[in-house]
């Protein structure tokens, strides 16, 4: 049975999601953090279908359960929450289970000029659970769809392969200004878009790229922070807070996170390294197999 001092459970397809633990970290600094990423299976939205995407999340739960006895589970991925998280909450209801979603609605109150661009893998397009955000918030704004394929998958290929510092002509990039272009102008004039919702949380990692194509003045909207709110807000709900040790900790320690990869070690370490300063030590290769079959892990 879970306690406050169990640690938190976060899961996505592959290394985006470590933006979403970025935030938790801020969030909650006392918490202990597991964070697998089913990299051996990426990408979810490209490709894979939803009855993939729904074994995959239900396997990962139990395995984060079992082995790690978490007391909540965040669900890093936009695609894995579109596809299974009703389906995990009616099959493990006792799990308190928050999902990611395209930030759809904040966007909607906060453009000024009512034309929204929103990036985001195919999988997540195409779902139910935004074309239901699109009907929902689309009085407010006009709300511009773009399915960005292979920018996720470049994005976990960065991390495998690090480029030169100044280089520019990268397949991120190139694939950044693909999809922006593709989407239509961006800017403050009527007609046009002042907002981009970052729809995977891959994309935050190509922020940078994102911003020098579109220029200072267009707001980028992610999930990361609201997730980590909710978070706070459902820890406390159910008295599962972790302890204030210290109460000068700001931001949780290496010590406290465990990164796990079902795909290349390196990479993950790469990416724990180059996005959240985590040492390779944090980091360790498991195996997570359809229900029913063992997991195994070796240390890094």
């Amino acid at each position: 049975m879970p306690t406050p001092q169990s640690p938190i459970g976060i899961f996505d397809s592959g290394v985006g999601g470590l933006s979403v633990l970025q935030a938790l970290r801020h969030e909650l600094p006392h918490e202990q953090f597991v964070y697998l990423a089913d990299s051996g299976n990426a990408p979810y939205g490209d490709a894979r279908g939803d009855a993939f995407v729904q074994e995959r999340t239900l396997a990962i739960a139990r395995y984060l359960r079992q082995q790690h006895d978490i007391k909540i589970l965040v669900i890093a991925c936009n695609t894995a929450t579109a596809a299974a998280i009703e389906l995990l909450r009616a099959q493990m209801p006792e799990l308190p289970v928050i999902g990611v979603e395209p930030a759809i609605k904040p966007a909607s109150f906060s453009s000024q000029t009512h034309h929204v661009g929103v990036m985001a893998t195919r999988a997540t397009v195409s779902s139910q659970r935004v074309a239901r955000l699109v009907a929902e918030h689309g009085q407010r704004a006009e709300f511009h769809l773009m399915a960005c394929d292979g920018l996720a998958k470049a994005i976990e290929r960065s991390t495998e392969q690090p480029l030169p510092e100044n280089a520019d002509a990268t397949e991120t990039r190139a694939l950044c200004a693909k999809y922006t272009e593709a989407l239509g102008s961006f800017g403050q004039k009527t007609g046009q878009m002042d907002t981009l919702v970052l729809g995977c949380t891959h994309y935050i990692f190509v922020k940078d790229d994102l911003r020098a194509l579109l220029g200072p003045d267009i707001q980028f909207l992610d999930t990361g922070a609201p997730v980590a709110r909710q978070t706070r807000r459902m820890l406390e709900q159910r008295a599962l807070l972790a302890p204030e040790m210290d109460t000068e900790l700001h931001f949780a320690q290496p010590a406290q996170i465990q990164l796990m990869t079902t795909g290349a070690l390196t990479a993950l370490q790469a990416a724990g390294e180059r996005w959240l300063e985590l040492p390779a030590s944090c980091c360790t290769h498991v195996s997570v197999p359809s229900a029913n079959t063992a997991s195994t892990e070796v240390p890094a």
